[in-house]
């Protein structure tokens, strides 16, 4: 399982999208994303693979060619790149989930 310590508590809330609302943190070559799920996620594409770490609640992602679910406790690894279009839905009230990437 992944383990990350960073301290979101005096990075302000954003929110690029209805349902959505995140924290982000740049640290050396790398971006952690602190995003709070509470309704449907559009269908986006992904430019570079990413983990992440479902802190709290349950979702789906739906890829192509499968449908995975995550609940809190669970690693996520979400490939980069066209072929892995995919959306999302949060299948309890809200979803914490922290992502890092390389930037």
């Amino acid at each position: 399982m992944l383990q990350y310590k960073v301290d979101f508590d005096d990075v302000e809330w954003e929110q690029p999208m209805e349902g959505v609302k995140c924290k982000i943190i740049k640290h050396d070559s790398k971006q952690m994303r602190l995003i709070e799920y509470t309704k449907m996620m559009p269908p986006h594409w992904c430019e570079k693979g990413h983990y992440g770490l479902v802190l709290e609640g349950e979702f789906e992602i739906e890829f192509q060619n499968e449908k995975q679910v995550y609940k809190s406790g669970d690693g996520v690894f979400i490939p980069g790149g066209e072929e892995h279009k995919h959306k999302g839905r949060a299948l309890t009230k809200s979803v914490k989930v922290i992502f890092v990437e390389d930037v």
